[in-house]
């Protein structure tokens, strides 16, 4: 059943409930389309494929065509979107662990018609999977949020060596951040520890977010 809000011109598609992330609403308005969102937080689409169109644009003037992309928190498929129309040859995949709200962006979002590999899986697990592996990646986008929080285990030690013992000597990894009250202290915080890890982590800001560019 569609829910009218004819004062903001919000039009609210589904609404489904997640194991993971709770309740999932598809909202499609004027000004931003059609999005995803969790609690008062737009997870895809929306404002969200801004954020991420403007800083991988960014990344592609430091960054040859990546051979293989790899998109930790897939979600509804922002992402994977720009991804495909700024590197057409690039071998993408995309990991998530709410099959809910993959589902959500296939329906709703294009999700599934950018060529990416779908992979509904934990991503610590994928990573340390990929380690074991070998496999390596020339872009690798972490966007791990529960809601507004961004779980520990992304923070520790393990998670960050795998990430870079599978990132290509001239790869880059870009943290995905909230960045407003008291998230700000909590990102900065976190990017102190990335700057232990990377030779490299450049801060860059749009909108309430903060993008950390780390090179290997």
């Amino acid at each position: 059943m569609k829910i009218k809000d004819l004062l903001s011109g919000l039009v609210t598609l589904e609404e489904a409930d997640s194991p993971i992330n709770g309740k999932i609403s598809v909202v499609k308005s004027l000004g931003y389309g059609t999005y995803l969102q969790v609690g008062n937080l737009t997870q895809s689409g929306g404002v969200v494929f801004g954020i991420w169109k403007n800083t991988l644009s960014k990344i592609k003037t430091h960054i040859n065509e990546p051979q293989n992309i790899l998109i930790l928190g897939l979600g509804g498929g922002s992402c994977a979107k720009i991804s495909r129309k700024l590197w057409p040859y690039s071998i993408i995949t995309g990991v998530d662990f709410d099959k809910t709200i993959v589902e959500l962006g296939v329906r709703y979002l294009d999700l599934g018609k950018d060529s990416a590999e779908i992979v509904v899986s934990d991503a610590f697990e994928f990573v340390e999977k990929a380690v074991g592996d070998k496999k390596i990646y020339d872009l690798i986008t972490i966007d791990l949020f529960v809601g507004q929080e961004y779980p520990v285990v992304f923070e520790g030690d393990d998670f960050l060596v795998n990430v870079k013992s599978i990132l290509s000597d001239s790869g880059i990894a870009v943290f995905n951040r909230l960045f407003f009250d008291e998230k700000r202290s909590q990102s900065m915080n976190f990017g102190e520890k990335l700057e232990k890890y990377f030779s490299k982590v450049e801060y860059f800001y749009p909108e309430a977010n903060v993008m950390m560019i780390c090179n290997k």
